[in-house]
């Protein structure tokens, strides 16, 4: 039957002012800084500098792909390139699928 006393004691809690509404935010928002520096931002350079390597691609290049095949380029095109692989030996592969411009005459005089 002490209820009603009890109740009176709790009396409302002030409002949270818009300082501290900022600075329980501010954790959150260090975090998401912290991740666009670390991950995000490095991955958009990286995918950047993939594209500028794949419209550079021209005949002649030495390229690796991702299944691991190396050959020398022979035909480009907008979607596909011709790789020799071996002599005589000629595959289409798609463009997107080259990860690795080789440097010049890494690949041995047979191909």
């Amino acid at each position: 039957m002490n209820f009603i006393s009890v109740a009176h004691a709790q009396a409302a809690a002030p409002a949270p002012s818009a300082g501290s509404t900022l600075m329980s935010l501010l954790p959150i928002i260090v975090m998401f800084v912290i991740l666009y520096f670390v991950m995000l931002r490095p991955q958009m350079k990286k995918q950047k500098e993939l594209r500028a390597m794949l419209a550079a691609l021209a005949k002649g290049d030495e390229v690796v792909t991702s299944g691991g095949v190396v050959g020398k380029i022979t035909k480009v095109s907008e979607n596909y390139i011709g790789l020799e692989i071996a002599a005589n030996t000629e595959v289409q592969v798609q463009r997107n699928a080259v990860t690795m411009v080789l440097p010049k005459g890494t690949i041995k005089s047979g191909v």
